[in-house]
């Protein structure tokens, strides 16, 4: 894979994607509604706020128009931010459950906690889930068997993956900190895969443990007393990702290299990213909207979890750093920022 024409491939595939699913859906899906005369109430709920997670609710907009959904007329998005307080998703939720809604989309595992917390029948689809198995939300992913189903972004295998990525990028790494929230099922799946190849790597990693703005500020701190050369941050943290560009910034001042779970840290400045399109698993959960719009539940849908893992790299940051990424590691890049 060149790294200088994946991009394109992407596009184009997303393209010939929405032509297929434009020509031969779009027209019996749009009559299928007419038919019906009803217009579909789809709630949507994230603990972010609207400028971080804009681009996610907008990506499922597009998934669910490519399908030949018409905002307005055959649907409406009842879309609800927390804002980064996880105190508000308790009341956000039940508000969407007061709204009566046919579906509702959920963007973390607390946001899907919150809702099934105040109903265990009307449909959850999960646009971003981490261990739904492990938290409880399906009994299987084969079989939810529940009122819950969606796609999983499976991370038991990515710590380590990452971990190996980022010894290729930064020469004689020895010391590493790795920050995740331990109220995320997910992410302590992986902070234990990461703990396990740095030690057989011989590597020093630090565990900093942030679920609050006020954690990160102390791991801040922690990071530039602890002499680590690099940090790895876990997915689905909500306080991470809402100040992904501060912590860019903060990196680039420290010279410290610094690895991520989803391509919007890199975007933002970040180093490198190795994970699944988090905007693809928000547009891919239309599709489960849909079928449960037409009837399909939740129980008998199976949960989904990609099939493929996007490496980006931020060539600017890395020159901002010093560091010399690889050809070899180039070449296997997805996406390259210059």
């Amino acid at each position: 894979m060149s790294w200088a024409d994946s991009g394109h491939r992407v596009v184009d595939r997303r393209t010939f994607l929405g032509v297929i699913a434009g020509g031969l859906l779009a027209a019996p899906l749009a009559a299928e509604a007419q038919q019906m005369g009803k217009v579909a109430r789809i709630g949507l709920l994230t603990p972010s706020s609207s400028a971080g997670s804009g681009h996610l609710v907008e990506a499922f907009r597009e998934g669910i128009r490519e399908l030949g959904y018409i905002e307005g007329k055959t649907f409406v998005l009842e879309a609800r931010y927390g804002d980064g307080k996880s105190e508000r998703l308790v009341e956000l939720a039940r508000e969407l459950v007061r709204l009566k809604a046919d579906v509702i989309v959920t963007s973390t595992d607390a946001a899907t906690a919150a809702v099934r917390r105040q109903t265990r029948t009307m449909p959850i689809v999960m646009a971003f889930g981490t261990d739904p198995v492990g938290t409880g939300f399906v009994a299987s992913l084969g079989h939810p068997g529940g009122n819950v189903t969606g796609l999983s972004n499976s991370t038991t295998e990515l710590g380590g993956k990452r971990l190996e990525l980022l010894r290729e990028a930064v020469p004689r790494l020895a010391r590493v900190a790795f920050i995740w929230n331990p109220d995320v099922r997910g992410a302590v799946l992986d902070y234990k895969e990461t703990e396990s190849r740095a030690r057989s790597s011989h590597l020093e990693l630090h565990s900093l443990e942030v679920s609050t703005a006020e954690d990160l500020d102390r791991a801040f701190a922690t990071l530039t007393g602890k002499g680590v050369q690099a940090f790895i941050v876990a997915a689905a943290n909500i306080v991470m990702f809402a100040r992904r560009a501060e912590i860019a910034r903060f990196a680039q001042s420290n010279r410290l290299a610094s690895m991520y779970a989803a391509k919007e840290y890199v975007d933002a400045g970040g180093l490198m990213s190795y994970g699944a399109s988090v905007s693809d698993m928000f547009r891919r959960s239309a599709f489960y909207v849909d079928k449960i719009l037409k009837g399909a539940k939740p129980a008998d849908l199976p949960v989904e979890q990609p099939a493929k893992f996007e490496l980006v790299i931020n060539l600017k940051t890395a020159k901002a750093l010093g560091l010399a990424i690889p050809p070899s590691l180039l070449q296997r890049a997805d996406q390259v920022i210059e």
